[in-house]
């Protein structure tokens, strides 16, 4: 398993530290990973327990994913991220799932990045304008929106350093990189998230009793 590589450009400007990846190939390029299958046709049960493994010695307090449709073009990969992260978060705080991932850890949270309807704005229609589809979701879905203006700058050159995504006009990237500058930053100034609650909820109004 891959638990760490030399510094990618994105996460040195946005300082943190290196990636942890649980090594498998990129759905539209298999060689990506050499000798491991492509994110979507890895075992779901091995590839969640890779996941706890990296949960319970890291110890996050949020985990962040993307939501269930794939997070507005519903790439594939974003889809099967989004599957692993739900059962990952949950099994790591539970002892008899993966013992040998290490010792149980239940974060307190759980993110997923998504996109409303009404949030969406001109991206939409720069989306469509390259054959992709836009999968947003309802308003009522987020439960967060963060601005992040006072970070704006940091997070653009992050998105610069993926220079094949750049290059090319179909990504998201490549697409942004295209835009004039106050279109972009109107774009990318505020963030949008759905809440799904990891274990037990005390309290919870919708608990049966006998």
């Amino acid at each position: 398993m891959i638990t760490s590589l030399k510094p990618w450009p994105p996460v040195v400007l946005l300082g943190v530290g290196p990636p942890r990846l649980l090594g498998y190939g990129d759905a539209r390029d298999p060689e990506s990973a050499p000798g491991e299958p492509r994110l979507v046709d890895a075992p779901l049960d091995r590839a969640v327990g890779r996941l706890v493994a990296h949960i319970r010695d890291f110890r996050p307090e949020a985990v962040v994913t993307h939501d269930a449709v794939g997070q507005l073009t519903g790439h594939p990969d974003h889809r099967r991220t989004h599957q692993i992260a739900l059962l990952a978060v949950e099994a790591a705080g539970l002892a008899h799932l993966y013992p040998e991932a290490g010792e149980p850890r239940q974060s307190t949270a759980l993110y997923a990045a998504t996109h409303s309807e009404s949030g969406v704005g001109r991206l939409g229609a720069l989306l469509a304008r390259v054959g992709k589809s836009v999968q947003a979701a309802s308003g009522a879905y987020v439960t967060t929106t963060v601005g992040v203006s006072p970070w704006a700058e940091v997070k653009w050159r992050a998105v610069l350093a993926q220079r094949g995504e750049v290059a090319r006009e179909r990504p998201l990237p490549g697409i942004l990189a295209r835009l004039p500058a106050v279109e972009r930053d109107e774009i990318i100034r505020t963030e949008s998230f759905t809440r799904p609650t990891p274990g037990p909820v005390p309290g919870d109004p919708h608990r049966l009793t006998a």
